[in-house]
C-alpha cells in the first residue's frame, strides 16, 4: 500500500468519521486544563484506522470544540493556529505509521508513532503558538506559554496511550468489516 494513496471515501468511512468527529466533541468537554482536553484522541485513533488525511481533519475539529466550548481563552485566530497544529500533529501520526507498520514489528511502530505525536502534539505545536503570539502580542506574552508545556506533554500522552491502548481490537475489528 502506497503511502500516499488516496483516502478511500465510502459511506461506511463517512459514517465512522462523523462518529469520530462525535467522539471529539464528546473528548472537547473532558478538561485536563483550561482548554487543553481530550479531543485529540479520536483524531489520533482516526489517523490509525483510516488515514492520515481523515485524522487531520478530526483533529482540527476538535480543537476548534474545545476551544469553543472554554470560550476561545488565547483569541479566535490563536486556537485556529492551534487547530492547524493539530491537523499536521494528526496527519504526522498517521503518516508516521503508513510509513513503518509494514516495516518494523507493530510495538516498535507503536512506539515510534507515539513518540511522534507526543512530540508533535507538545512541544512542537506550542512552538507554533508560541510564535503567533509573538507576532500578535509581543515575545514576553508569548513566553507564558512555555508554563503550559509539562500540562501538554501530559495530555498529548494520555491521549496517544489511549489511542494505542484501544488501536489493536479497534483496528482488528475494522479489517474484519471491510
Amino acid at each position: 500500500m502506497n503511502i500516499m494513496e488516496k483516502p478511500v471515501i465510502n459511506t461506511k468511512t463517512l459514517v465512522i468519521t462523523a462518529l469520530f468527529i462525535a467522539l471529539s466533541l464528546v473528548g472537547s468537554n473532558i478538561k485536563i486544563f483550561g482548554s487543553i482536553a481530550f479531543d485529540s484522541l479520536p483524531g489520533f485513533l482516526a489517523a490509525l484506522l483510516l488515514g492520515p488525511v481523515y485524522g487531520a481533519v478530526i483533529g482540527f475539529l476538535g480543537h476548534i470544540f474545545t476551544a469553543l466550548s472554554s470560550g476561545f481563552p488565547l483569541s479566535v485566530p490563536m486556537h485556529i493556529v492551534i487547530a492547524a497544529t493539530m491537523a499536521i500533529t494528526m496527519y504526522g501520526f498517521g503518516f508516521v505509521y503508513k510509513a513503518l507498520h509494514e516495516r518494523l514489528p507493530m510495538v516498535s511502530t507503536l512506539v515510534i508513532t507515539g513518540i511522534v505525536g507526543i512530540v508533535l502534539n507538545g512541544p512542537v505545536s506550542l512552538a507554533f503558538s508560541i510564535g503567533m503570539l509573538a507576532i500578535m502580542l509581543g515575545i514576553e506574552a508569548a513566553l507564558g506559554l512555555l508554563a503550559l508545556l509539562p500540562i501538554l506533554v501530559l495530555a498529548a500522552t494520555a491521549n496517544v496511550a489511549i489511542c494505542i491502548i484501544v488501536f489493536k481490537p479497534l483496528d482488528n475489528i475494522w479489517r474484519k468489516s471491510r
